[in-house]
């Protein structure tokens, strides 16, 4: 998902793309998720996680090495979406195995574990991707990412245990989270605000430092990859404050109020052509910014309970990845025209518009009724067995 991000420099210098056509090409893969996120999620809720992860992630390692072979940019943006969409398997199903196995006291600490996954994939990107571009062309990082996707295919069809299912009343199987309750709708909409600063930063933090700030390609990527690494073990802390708060979507506020400060701090540093403190907040702002999606995530699935958690986070993946899609050539348009200052302060507006979205109270607090399909939430049973196993 990350390499063509990381590529960006290597096709605007070498090979003569813009931004426009670079950031299109890296929005190619959050594309193709958007296409297939939903039907995903719900194979995981009729089918199970386990060959759904595993067969989506083989997809993937196929249609990557196909992009090995393309004969220009658009087969390989082709390839790259179509590799998108096969990925999005992990993306619906990884989350229900977390909300299946895991009781709500200690949901959001390993929601948080899996979300690492993300910005520590980024951070391998952005450590490997530009200087193997540079010997290797981009063949050699696409290698790489199709084996290691095949490796991990098998790895997952051996290792993923599917949740246990519980036996539940015709009335709530039918029962359709999305029209009990506005809830579920504006933690989409509070999701997809929330991930235009990321994903601006992702795409284009890089290409700021070594074009604007002229830092130098391997130092660069050091800084972004430390930035990736500590919104790793940050996304770890804030899925476990909400444990200790007892909100999801209080800390949710917190997250967003912190978005908009640091985005104008990093606007700031911007305007200044300050060197060293403009990487120090753009890492600053990289942690921020990652920050919300493993609350989110987790409250999705609890507000959706477990005959709807793989749909419900399909849905909130594909709004997040709708606007992903549109951030690399909206933003890199509009570096263009403004430079990157004042596309960081633009950025800044979307946790801002998101402050009135976000729900004043979760759902399991909220309406009780909202607790009954998470049969994970009575706590650990005596007998050793999992909560819904007990029941």
């Amino acid at each position: 998902m990350s390499i063509p991000a990381y590529l960006i420099p290597y096709l605007h210098t070498e090979r003569g793309l813009s931004l426009t056509e670079a950031g299109m090409l890296a929005a190619t893969p959050t594309l193709g998720m958007v296409i297939t996120l939903v039907a995903w999620g719900a194979a995981a809720d009729r089918y199970g996680e386990r060959w759904v992860i595993a067969g989506g992630l083989a997809g993937t390692a196929i249609f990557t090495l196909l992009a090995v072979s393309a004969t220009d940019t658009a087969a390989m943006g082709v390839m790259l979406g179509l590799a998108g969409g096969a990925a999005a398997s992990s993306n619906a199903a990884t989350g229900s195995v977390v909300v299946g196995w895991f009781p709500r006291s200690r949901r959001g600490l390993a929601m948080g574990i899996r979300q690492m996954s993300q910005p520590l994939g980024v951070a391998a990107a952005a450590l490997t991707v530009p200087t193997m571009a540079a010997h290797y062309d981009v063949a050699g990082p696409l290698i790489i990412s199709g084996i290691t996707a095949l490796v991990l295919a098998v790895a997952c069809a051996v290792g993923i245990r599917n949740p246990p299912r519980v036996r539940q009343d015709v009335t709530f199987v039918k029962c359709n989270p999305y029209r009990e309750s506005t809830f579920l709708w504006r933690i989409h909409a509070v999701s997809m605000l929330l991930v235009a600063p990321q994903f601006t930063l992702s795409i284009f933090g890089l290409v700021w430092l070594t074009s604007v700030l002229r830092w130098e390609a391997t130092p660069a990527g050091i800084v972004i990859a430390l930035a990736q690494f500590i919104g790793a073990l940050g996304r770890i802390a804030v899925g476990h404050l909400s444990d200790r708060a007892g909100s999801r979507v209080r800390v949710l506020r917190w997250v967003a109020v912190s978005g908009v400060m640091v985005m104008l701090l990093l606007a700031l540093t911007g305007w200044q052509d300050w060197s060293l403190p403009g990487a120090l907040v753009l890492i600053l702002a990289t942690v921020v910014s990652v920050a919300d999606n493993g609350i989110a995530f987790t409250s999705a699935a609890e507000a959706a309970g477990p005959r709807w958690s793989g749909r419900a986070l399909g849905t909130q993946n594909t709004g997040q990845f709708l606007v992903a899609s549109a951030v690399g050539p909206v933003a890199g348009t509009l570096i263009g025209f403004v430079g990157y200052p004042a596309a960081f302060a633009f950025a800044a507006l979307a946790p801002l518009i998101s402050l009135p979205l976000i729900p004043a109270t979760d759902p399991l607090t909220a309406r009780g009724n909202m607790a009954r399909p998470l049969v994970y939430d009575e706590g650990d049973d005596d007998s050793g067995q999992s909560p819904a196993r007990a029941q």
